[in-house]
């Protein structure tokens, strides 16, 4: 089916574009303009995009969605790893 191989595409790339962002995250070690709350609503989406998409037989998506959930859990992981750090940081100097 076309659909799930465009779809399949859309998810294989955002996971690539996402990439992006957690190479930049790793380089600044600093959260700024980003919050957790919505890459955490969009991983757990994804926790069942992999269960909806396996169960409609769209393997495509489903690939797509195991690339996408897995980057976005990474760097669901890296912002709350560096948000915390802040934290600590700033609560040891006072």
């Amino acid at each position: 089916m076309w659909q799930d191989k465009i779809n399949g595409l859309f998810e294989l790339f955002g996971g690539l574009f996402i990439t992006f962002s957690c190479i930049k995250l790793y380089r600044d070690k600093i959260v700024r303009g980003v919050s957790f709350v919505h890459i955490a609503y969009f991983t757990v989406w994804g926790y069942w995009n992999i269960e909806y998409y396996s169960n409609l037989e769209q393997w495509m998506s489903f690939t797509g969605s195991l690339a996408v959930t897995l980057i976005n859990t990474v760097w669901l992981g890296m912002l709350i790893y560096y948000i915390r750090r802040e934290r600590n940081d700033k609560n040891s100097v006072s």
